[in-house]
């Protein structure tokens, strides 16, 4: 029976971080109190002096729980991302809390909380830099659409979110312990309850005071947002010519470009036919966005494509994403690229650097090179496509626009990476049918009113079946579109040349906690070490 209950403690934390979901249950209040269950657990099995495999087991059962109820409909674009995202990332955060309940053995309650907290915020930190990249479920995301809740990530990011969350759930937990096992009186646990209370208003009341009183700068530009609703499976690779799709986009885009349109945002991939980025000009959908920007002189279209570089014919690959072209002998890069068209000569190109794991990279690269062979086709292109350095912005003088591909919008601090460049205003290309018709799409919107919030910029989000939509600089959706549907929007959106705290000093909770959290975790295997000599 103790079995069963302590089974079931560790599935309800999985349930209660998966209700909290952005688009799955978003009850995010829930968060508060969803690693309750699961530190009984821990408690339980520390108590009964159960093994180390234990605790992990039923972390693992939790966490996976909760990246199954939160992320399953990834399954519908990549089973590898699948993987990733519920079994891998599953794993990870198991670990974590096998190595707090390791730390919090040896060094007693108080300080292993304080490694929980430490750890994962080290752990989200890690998830958003190394080869297995997946930070769809840092915990801060959770507040994504109650925007008037976390107006202070502004100076924190996401991960500001996270910490709040770890904090208030440690303290629920030691009162509740309080409370049910050591069977101590209410009034005992009065300073406590005042804490937690404080916790949880202070930086909301914070959050609403910054929200009353932000103003935007009032410097408009006039953006079209085109959403062409292309089936990405059935269409955009085989079923529509590239002349159909271009000409629908633009078509489109006609209904609401006026002379004081000042930039037309089309999807990502939106011109599907991969070119040489040497020969661009001959491209059809180069050719006919000119045609339409000579009747609108003042217009430029940020539009996404698919790209490539040649490279002479060499024994060696020029570059680690390069690929052998067994016709001509030579190498060539593919990318996912964002395009900057006017009505003159100039295109402005930007390589999307932030990769879909398992879509669009192979991990490791080096060393799982042989498996690049089996990467999922979701752009055109087969295997780990080529990478921009470092981001980019399309600089037009007063208007610095960051092109923001898909993926890097859920990346904070890379996002403020283009600020820092000068970007005054974000475009967000993507194409999000993949997921088909699931919570995904709708949470991939809602991450980019965190990224609004960090960076104060104004958004426009052209997504190819939707939701497009604007977003201002306190993360408020304007002019959603319906999900599979043609459409066109038009609005006025400010530019900000104003920088945040956030912008300047990116995830510096995650980099501190990664650095204490290496130092305790090199601490707990010394002391292992030490013991077992």
């Amino acid at each position: 029976m103790q079995k069963l209950k302590l089974l079931g403690l560790a599935i309800l934390s999985g349930l209660l971080m998966g209700i909290s979901w952005p688009e799955t249950g978003g009850l995010a209040p829930l968060l508060f109190i969803s690693f309750v269950p699961l530190l009984f657990v821990e408690h339980q099995l520390s108590k009964e002096k159960r093994s180390s495999w234990a605790v992990f087991g039923h972390a693992y059962l939790t966490f996976l729980t909760f990246n199954t109820f939160s992320t399953w409909w990834i399954w519908f674009a990549s089973e590898a991302g699948m993987v990733m995202a519920e079994v891998l990332n599953s794993l990870f955060m198991s670990t974590i809390f096998l190595w707090f309940h390791s730390i919090k053995k040896r060094l007693g309650s108080s300080k292993g909380f304080i490694a929980l907290v430490v750890l994962w915020l080290g752990f989200e930190w890690l998830h958003y830099n190394w080869d297995l990249s997946h930070p769809w479920s840092t915990f801060g995301n959770t507040f994504a659409n109650q925007t008037w809740l976390i107006q202070w990530y502004e100076y924190t990011g996401a991960l500001g979110g996270s910490l709040w969350v770890l904090m208030v759930n440690i303290l629920v937990f030691i009162l509740l312990q309080n409370l049910m096992l050591l069977k101590e009186s209410l009034v005992e646990q009065k300073k406590l309850m005042i804490t937690i209370i404080g916790l949880l208003i202070i930086p909301t009341i914070v959050s609403m005071l910054i929200y009353s009183n932000y103003t935007e700068t009032n410097q408009p530009i006039e953006v079209v947002v085109v959403q062409p609703n292309i089936d990405p499976y059935k269409d955009k690779f085989g079923g529509m010519t590239e002349a159909q799709q271009v000409d629908r986009i633009l078509s489109l885009a006609k209904k609401k470009m006026t002379s004081t349109t000042g930039f037309i945002v089309a999807p990502e991939t939106a011109i599907p036919r991969g070119c040489t980025e040497d020969a661009l000009d001959e491209n059809y959908g180069v050719i006919e966005t000119r045609k339409l920007l000579h009747d609108f002189p003042n217009s430029k279209m940020v539009i996404g494509a698919n790209t490539y570089i040649d490279y002479p014919k060499s024994d060696k690959k020029p570059t680690n994403t390069a690929r052998f072209d067994e016709q001509t002998g030579g190498w060539y890069d593919a990318f996912n690229t964002a395009l900057e068209i006017d009505s003159k000569n100039d295109i402005k190109i930007y390589h999307k650097s932030k990769l879909v794991l398992g879509v669009e990279k192979l991990p490791f690269a080096s060393i799982l090179a042989p498996l690049e062979k089996y990467a999922i086709n979701l752009g055109g292109t087969m295997g780990s496509l080529g990478v921009e350095k470092e981001a980019k912005i399309f600089d037009n003088e007063t208007v610095k626009i960051a092109p923001v591909i898909c993926y890097e919008s859920i990346y904070g601090e890379y996002v403020t990476d283009y600020v820092k460049k000068g970007a005054n205003v974000i475009f967000i290309i993507t194409n999000d049918g993949w997921w088909e018709d699931t919570p995904g799409y709708k949470q991939h919107l809602a991450y980019g009113r965190l990224r609004a919030i960090e960076t104060r910029r104004s958004i426009a989000r052209s997504a190819n079946t939707g939701i497009s939509c604007f977003i201002n600089q306190k993360g408020d959706v304007l002019q959603a579109t319906n999900w599979w549907e043609q459409d066109v929007i038009a609005e006025k959106i400010n530019l900000n040349n104003q920088t945040t705290f956030y912008t300047i000093h990116g995830d510096y909770i995650g980099r501190v906690a990664a650095f204490i959290g290496a130092l305790m975790l090199l601490w707990n295997i010394t002391f292992v070490i030490k013991k077992q000599n």
